[in-house]
């Protein structure tokens, strides 16, 4: 695997680029430009759960396309009214309102509006190794020292506690605080799971202190931990919930859900030009059939129990921890994983990083066993074999 920069070309070079020019896919293939199939390990970063061309999700927003690409949101369409009902008959009943936009970030730009409207607070509490994307609110909320300072002074008014400390927690929210977000797993910050007592002294100590509660499951939602979204398998229900990447297949959406009452405390107005537009909401239908017809999150649990069982036995002088839920994983090395991820990707296989040591296994879930099986027997050879 080469790092390389878009030199030459008139793309703005904002990140290191792999050297590889993918064209097609179909499952959990991708083809590059020379005729040659990887498998997708995390090269979609989790947008692509149903695949990077979904035939449902393609047929989808071909039908779509024919009859209406975009209205603005001040008119009511069907196909809108249609996507956030689906969305909201998988969610507990205490949410009832949607806010849609484009992305995961702009979600969080949402939460964040509201909570401090809502309120009349504001002060955020977040955790340490958060993620939450790169506006500049939520990247105020982002723990990451790299991703931050070359844009500071960010937004004030941000605290960060450390993931899963509940004494931590508890010192830190307050009756200044307007919200209190928090990843169910931080996926960007390493693959790190929250307890079920943090998650649960989070519940607590916002309800105690009149602030709101904010999942982020920008990366955890739609099934990806085995279960359609993380906070179930806790049953710690948040005042707003953070959805985007797989929510419409691969098309870009994001969604912030949250309840009537906040709805009711909101003072000001928020809008999005493309936010819930109906190509956007035709995939999302799509999507969201696809996931519960084909019990995606109980295909995650089952292909991720089996891949910690076998990367489980590792060797320990190059592995610290194999850790996630359900298909998001991961290995976090004793050294630094760019290398592992070169002798991955000369495998035909593609992966990603958490951090400088981890090994993020985060792929489609529709992924075929034998793919998934050779993508685990791979990561033993490479881990094995070591970086030298």
């Amino acid at each position: 695997m080469t790092d390389t920069t878009t030199e030459g070309s008139p793309e703005f070079a904002s990140s290191p680029r792999r050297s590889l020019t993918i064209v097609r896919a179909e499952g959990a293939g991708l083809w590059d430009d020379a005729g040659r199939r990887f498998v997708d390990l995390g090269a979609t970063h989790g947008a692509g759960s149903l695949g990077a061309a979904n035939p449902e999700i393609a047929a989808a927003v071909a039908a779509q396309a024919r009859e209406l690409l975009y209205l603005g949101a001040g008119y009511a369409n069907p196909v809108r009214t249609a996507f956030l009902e689906k969305l909201l008959q998988l969610l507990p009943r205490s949410f009832g309102r949607v806010f849609l936009s484009n992305s995961g970030t702009e979600a969080v730009e949402a939460a964040l509006k509201i909570a401090r409207s809502a309120t009349g607070r504001r002060k955020v509490v977040a955790a340490m190794r958060g993620f939450h994307g790169r506006t500049m609110g939520a990247l105020s909320a982002t723990w990451r020292r790299e991703l931050r300072e070359p844009f500071e002074p960010l937004v004030p008014g941000f605290e960060h506690v450390p993931f899963n400390d509940v004494a931590a927690l508890d010192r830190a929210v307050d009756d200044a605080t307007a919200l209190v977000l928090l990843e169910p797993v931080q996926g960007e910050g390493g693959v790190h799971v929250a307890s079920e007592e943090y998650l649960r002294a989070a519940r607590a100590a916002a309800d105690r202190s009149g602030a709101l509660l904010a999942f982020d499951e920008v990366q955890t939602g739609i099934a990806r931990t085995g279960r359609l979204f993380a906070f179930e398998r806790w049953q710690v229900v948040p005042d707003m919930l953070l959805l985007a990447k797989s929510l419409a297949g691969g098309v870009p959406i994001g969604a912030t859900v949250t309840t009537p009452e906040v709805e009711r405390r909101f003072r000001g107005s928020h809008h999005s030009t493309f936010g819930g537009n109906p190509l956007a909401c035709a995939a999302g239908i799509a999507a969201l059939d696809f996931v519960v017809r084909e019990n995606l999150a109980g295909r995650a649990e089952q292909l991720g129990d089996v891949a910690r069982a076998q990367l489980g036995h590792l060797p320990s002088e190059r592995v610290r921890e194999v850790r996630g839920l359900g298909l998001l994983i991961g290995v976090e090395l004793r050294e630094k994983v760019l290398p592992y991820l070169a002798a991955l990707e000369a495998r035909g296989f593609l992966a990603i990083s958490a951090g400088s040591t981890v090994l993020r296994l985060i792929p489609p879930l529709i992924i075929s066993e034998d793919d998934w099986s050779r993508g685990l027997a791979a990561i033993r050879e490479v881990v094995s074999a070591g970086a030298g």
